[in-house]
């Protein structure tokens, strides 16, 4: 991975970046927040390590900036034991995890793990091939006709209903899914390159009718956009990723990201557990951090706290369920809703076999 490590303390710098370049990750160094933002403007960052409390803009402040304009990094807090209760806090802004000075090696890693972790987890069972190949791939997962919108020539096959559209009217799709679905109630959509659409129209504009073509798909078939991370932010391309996503499964799939809370949630498929239990189960000896976890699942409703033990509640077994459902993906059975990220093969090509994205199950 890539990793900036941001510290007013130049011996700290250092004895970070030596102990993340001798695992093999890529260093790069900030003594101060305003540096380490015109690093992230120029370079490609995966995780940074920030300082908690530095003079000018604290690392809270820097955690702001990175969320608001790079919410794909990882940012993890480095504090001292006096300032753990700021950095769980810190946790609640977005921030991934915290690790408290003086720490071992072996702490360190536990964190890059869990990053890693959480990196495969969002990044598993990536379609491959182009978005015309997915669409035939998801006709035949789910026995149906999917109406497949995307400029021409159309892409032959059956399974597929080719709708000419170059973005340009949006509002047309609307019409054209409903007059589609009259004929195969159980169809789906897949919608190629839906950056083109950001063209000639405002980012909200677009997100309203994504979101009103996943509404008239809610229970039919399956729903997927590609789109040319080249030509997109990565707000504008998270705008995107949510507004196909149904909200239920948004909060459920933020939730399990997190490789702690699905241990959390795994342990407590066998039954109620103690804190403790729970701790040996998040493979943690952080109390507090157990805690924020712990507290983020109850607040989610997937657990419940009852005479000092945790227990799945009915929303986190469904919660499970999509784990499980996720690793049968990964077998290779179907999913039913998909956000497929993939650069074009060519010029005025809307598809690559080079693909970027990921599948996100439909409840």
């Amino acid at each position: 991975m890539r990793i900036l490590v941001v510290d007013d303390d130049p011996l700290f710098r250092e004895e970070l970046t030596t102990l993340l370049s001798d695992e093999g990750h890529t260093t790069f160094t900030a003594p101060s927040a305003r540096r380490a933002l015109e690093l992230l403007e120029t370079e490609s960052i995966d995780v940074v390590f920030t300082d908690l409390k530095m003079p000018r803009q604290s690392g809270l402040e820097l955690l702001a900036e990175i969320q608001r304009r790079w919410p794909a990094i990882f940012t993890v807090m480095v504090t001292g034991f006096a300032t753990v209760p700021t950095a769980v806090e810190a946790m609640k802004s977005g921030a991934f995890d915290y690790i408290a000075k003086p720490f071992r090696s072996a702490q360190l890693q536990q964190v890059v793990h869990l990053i890693e972790e959480q990196r495969s987890f969002q990044d598993a069972n990536l379609p491959t091939g182009t978005a015309a190949e997915l669409a035939r791939d998801l006709a035949r997962r789910g026995k149906t006709r999917i109406l497949y919108a995307d400029v021409p020539p159309a892409p032959r096959g059956e399974e597929l209903e080719f709708l000419a559209f170059d973005g340009t009217s949006p509002s047309d799709l609307l019409h054209a899914l409903d007059e589609f679905l009259l004929r195969h109630p159980g169809g789906g959509l897949v919608l190629a390159r839906v950056d083109r659409m950001l063209e000639g129209h405002r980012l909200d504009d677009i997100v309203a009718i994504l979101q009103q073509l996943r509404q008239r798909l809610e229970g039919r078939g399956p729903f997927a956009i590609s789109l040319d991370p080249s030509r997109v932010s990565q707000t504008q391309a998270e705008a995107l990723r949510t507004s196909v996503t149904a909200p239920a499964v948004q909060t459920a799939l933020e939730a399990l990201s997190s490789p702690i809370r699905r241990r959390v949630l795994f342990r407590l498929t066998k039954g109620p557990a103690s804190f403790s239990e729970a701790m040996h189960a998040a493979e943690l000896d952080d109390s507090p951090k157990l805690a924020f976890h712990l507290h983020r699942l109850v607040d989610e409703g997937l657990i419940v706290h009852l005479h000092e033990q945790y227990r799945l509640t009915p929303k986190g077994q469904s919660a499970v369920a999509i784990l499980r459902e996720m690793e049968d993906v990964a077998a290779g059975k179907g999913a039913r809703t998909f956000v497929y990220q993939t650069p074009p093969e060519a010029p005025g090509s809307s598809a690559s076999s080079n693909a970027e994205g990921r599948r996100v199950k439909k409840r």
